[in-house]
């Protein structure tokens, strides 16, 4: 192992919710993920559909317990000195396949090496063994602040937002469709009533086509008294798996530089995409037709390298007013299709 040292530290992630096709979903988790020589550790991974352990949705204990073993504060949980680094996003269940290292001290330091595939009780690193990833020695009191600031209470990301618009059926159908991926959300004609404290517990605000500007402004002034940092989302239509993805996005806290998708526009035949590592990232189009009702035509599904990419639009999938959503397994963006 090269005694060259890596650097470690800590960067908030999402792994966005998202309403399919014939009512599943998929769950939305916001964790902590791992920033080795200052670029995350996932995005290595060009492929992986996972989050570390350190999700913000787990119960305190657990969380705590995550963090103590990372600094082998604990017995490794799997035989050979391996830990969880990535696992599944739904269920946690290592049958479903995770991402293992061991971890171990060299003197003051922390060393991760032997990278793999896991799905049952051993590693096999001749047939899973993640090559060209690791090892990578930390510098011991870099390694143990990172890790032990999250015990000292870094909070995580808030995940609840309030809705404001006409249309309350829509509303309504958008606030079922947030919580099944995991965002809290409540309904409300405007913001002037409603208790300070409260308002600081949401993260995001989403306005309906139909909100005017006083009204916008009468909320962002309660919000604004209110002492509350929240993303304001202008609704783009009443689509409701277009406005998840919206709210997802404003829900987003980790650092521009840390993301995978990094643009989305739309243009008479083609969606310019652009990611800042190679990774699947699914393209969809949106529209509403003349009887009022949600049009979906899947555009994209492969693994895009680093860079912008252009990708062409069928005619029929955007014809009159319509809409692009862009995902990876830790980012989100929606456009419209600009004539």
């Amino acid at each position: 192992m090269s005694a060259e040292y890596a650097t470690f530290g800590l960067a908030p992630a999402t792994r966005p919710g998202e309403i399919l096709a014939g009512g599943d979903h998929r769950a939305h988790r916001d964790f902590v993920d791992f920033v080795v020589d200052g670029r995350p550790l996932l995005f290595r991974l060009s492929d992986l559909d996972a989050v570390s352990p350190l999700a913000s949705d787990v119960p305190p204990a657990i969380f705590t317990e995550q963090v103590r073993a990372l600094l082998l504060e604990a017995a490794a949980p799997l035989a050979g000195g391996r830990y969880v680094i990535y696992g599944c996003p739904e269920c946690a269940d290592l049958a479903c396949g995770a991402v293992t290292a061991v971890i171990e001290r060299a003197g003051e330091d922390f060393v991760w090496r032997d990278f793999a595939w896991q799905t049952g009780d051993h590693a096999d690193l001749e047939l899973n063994g993640y090559r060209g990833i690791g090892p990578f020695r930390f510098r011991g009191a870099e390694y143990r602040a990172a890790l032990g600031s999250l015990l000292d209470g870094v909070a995580a990301g808030r995940r609840r937002v309030l809705l404001i618009g006409a249309r309350v059926a829509v509303l309504a159908r958008l606030a079922a469709a947030l919580r099944t991926v995991g965002v809290g959300a409540e309904i409300t004609g405007d913001a002037a009533d409603v208790p300070a404290d409260e308002l600081r517990t949401y993260g995001a605000v989403v306005f309906g086509p139909a909100v005017g500007a006083d009204e916008r402004a009468a909320v962002r002034a309660a919000f604004g008294r209110a002492g509350a940092d929240v993303a304001y989302v202008d609704g783009l239509a009443p689509i409701v798996p277009l406005l998840v993805a919206q709210t997802e996005h404003a829900l987003d806290r980790s650092p521009a530089d840390r993301r995978r998708l990094t643009g989305l526009t739309a243009a008479g035949g083609g969606a310019e995409v652009e990611v800042a590592s190679p990774c699947r990232v699914q393209l969809t189009a949106y529209r509403v037709d003349r009887l009022h009702r949600t049009r979906v035509h899947p555009v994209f599904d492969g693994v895009l390298e680093t860079g912008r990419h252009r990708v062409p639009l069928d005619a029929g999938a955007v014809k009159g007013e319509s809409f692009v959503v862009a995902r990876t397994a830790g980012s989100v963006l929606a456009a419209a299709v600009r004539r």
